[in-house]
């Protein structure tokens, strides 16, 4: 079974499990066509994190393709520059990306076909062409003015006839094609055998030819978000200091389930700790559907939220204290009949909370109004928030893999000409202030919103899930584990139910503003509960019927041995597949 963001990439991964391959080729497949028909969504600039088990080995897995900040990203620099916050556009913003080497780091270890194969569908779409998508043309149309006037490169690549492509037009990128095509041809001219010839290309992803042409490009100064023009810091050096890792999974027992998160180094802990909290209340407290359910789950976020903003990043994080049940009972205490609509991260021994600039508003004259929303929003200047894909996929013999491709968005920097993509912008998640577990610092990973999930049972991955949405990642998976876990909720239903997110913590995207007592909800929640919801103090926005949350899933039942899957009918984009 697979489920992703996108049908093609749905297709891409059913066709490769048809073939025989596994999970692990199906989604690395899946994940390179995903660069060329979400490009405002992710890209091989970007970056990715997955979490998996093998049908060998249950134990839950992350696969961290995050990479760091580049060796001159200093703080003193960007300071040094005029800014008070990272960009959230321009090579300013640009970690180092993650997403091909942990692409390649997973089809070298676990999975079974040749790169030359798992790359073809990619090849394809790039260089044959594929009908676009309408929201790709909308945000080439938010950001025609930048690609015109600042990024020439941008314009040629984006809009080769001069104008944004309408929907359905077939569009191509030969410059995508032709990089993937000279990877897959380094390695097959210098090694011979499967593994090798992956180790080949990464090495000229990381060492040769896309490092120089990335590094030299982007040390050219150019527009970035707040309006001023800046050379990229980034370096060839910086491509091969990184490779993507394997790391142990962080879980919490939740009602009879584990779910695994990623470390600390990103938001997945939060989920761990807002389970924590409501783990302590009666089920009539866990039902998003409700009043009561949803003032308790909007409640438990904001304390989760403000723990990850005063403690998490790629640093010495407490993660034993702060999903210790003695911490979230605590925590939970604090949860009363009316919204907070202030920030309280908790006290942790030895630990000194980091409060980072509450701003309700940045820059009054940007065009960035409904950013609080779900769907992905993109200025004119070319920062975006929430923009992510994602896929979910579970083999036949029991592999399973939730992963969330992002970053390297056509707007996050201009194009590269010689590689048909530009790198991402994931550094605006680092703070330029003193003292934060993710202030900005040469080498170190900044804190992602990227959070996919497995959920175990009796020792048994059961449940691969994930959403794109930034700061609304986890806020809608956690309605989907207490829809499903305790509410009996199938999976489709549960990805079909209404969804909400509070919106009262910084935002990890520039200009990362908050609105304090901030909830978003989906109008199909009701009249009464949105009257009620008003009413104990939440600041509502109503986002429309169907708006809210993107989230996929692919379940497995142990018992049975029967596999499903689910995927997000909002915007009529995600597919679920398989036989």
């Amino acid at each position: 079974m697979s489920a992703t963001t996108h049908w093609l990439a749905t297709g891409t991964a059913q066709s490769v499990l048809e073939r025989g391959g596994n999970a692990f080729d199906a989604a690395v497949a899946a994940g390179f066509v995903l660069h060329v028909v979400e490009p405002h969504l992710n890209g091989p600039g970007g970056d990715m994190t997955a979490i998996f088990a093998t049908a060998e080995d249950p134990t839950p897995t992350v696969l961290m393709g995050q990479g760091p900040a580049p060796a001159c990203a200093s703080r003193e620099h960007y300071l040094a520059e005029g800014l008070d916050l990272v960009p959230g556009s321009g090579a300013l913003a640009a970690a180092v990306p993650g997403a091909v080497d942990a692409w390649f780091v997973l089809l070298r270890d676990h999975g079974t076909w040749e790169l030359a194969d798992v790359l073809a569908y990619a090849v394809g779409y790039a260089r044959d062409g594929h009908p676009v998508l309408a929201r790709v043309g909308e945000t080439i149309a938010t950001v025609e003015d930048l690609f015109t006037e600042h990024w020439p490169t941008s314009a040629q690549q984006w809009m080769p006839h001069g104008r944004p492509p309408a929907p359905g037009e077939m569009v191509r990128n030969q410059a995508y094609a032709r990089t993937l095509e000279r990877l897959v041809a380094a390695g097959e001219a210098g090694a011979t055998d499967r593994a090798g010839r992956i180790e080949e290309a990464r090495r000229q992803w990381r060492e040769g030819f896309v490092a120089r042409e990335a590094a030299s490009f982007l040390a050219v100064p150019h527009r970035h978000s707040t309006g001023g023009d800046h050379a990229g810091v980034i370096t060839a050096e910086d491509f091969a200091a990184f490779s993507a890792t394997y790391e142990p999974a962080v879980t919490y027992d939740f009602r009879g389930h584990t779910v695994a998160k990623t470390g600390a180094w990103g938001q997945g802990p939060a989920l761990l700790q807002t389970l924590a909290i409501l783990d302590g209340f009666d089920d009539a407290h866990l039902d998003p559907s409700t009043a009561l359910g949803a003032h308790t789950v909007l409640e438990a976020q904001k304390l989760a939220l403000a723990d990850r903003d005063a403690y998490y990043g790629d640093t010495d994080v407490p993660l034993a204290t702060l999903l210790s049940a003695e911490y979230a009972t605590g925590r939970r205490a604090l949860i009363t009949a009316e919204a907070s609509a202030e920030l309280r991260p908790g006290q942790v021994p030895g630990h000194e909370p980091f409060l980072p600039p509450l701003r309700t508003e940045y820059d009054p004259g940007h065009e960035n109004s409904r950013a609080g929303l779900g769907e992905p929003t993109v200025a004119p200047t070319g920062e975006t928030r929430g923009d992510t894909c994602h896929l979910d996929i579970v083999d036949r013999w029991g592999n399973i893999i939730s992963a969330t491709p992002s970053g390297g968005w056509l707007q996050s920097s201009p194009a590269i000409p010689a590689l048909g993509f530009c790198l991402g912008s994931r550094l605006q998640m680092t703070w330029l202030e003193e003292g934060s577990p993710a202030t900005l610092t040469p080498g170190r990973r900044p804190r992602t919103t990227l959070t996919p999930t497995l959920v175990l049972r009796g020792g048994r991955p059961v449940t691969a899930l994930g959403s794109p949405g930034g700061d609304q990642q986890d806020q809608w998976q956690l309605l989907y584990l207490l829809r499903t876990i305790v509410g009996g909720y199938s999976p489709q239903q549960a990805i079909d139910a209404p969804a909400l997110h509070t919106t009262s913590m910084p935002g990890s995207f520039w200009p990362r503003t908050w609105t304090p007592a901030g909830a978003v909800v989906e109008d199909r929640l009701g009249d009464d509960v949105i009257a009620e919801l008003r009413r104990r103090g939440h600041r509502v926005t109503r986002a429309g019927d169907w708006s809210l949350g993107r989230l996929s899933a692919v379940t497995l039942d142990p018992d049975t041995g029967v596999l499903s899957a689910a995927a997000n009918p909002r915007g009529v984009q995600g597919y679920a597949a398989g036989r």
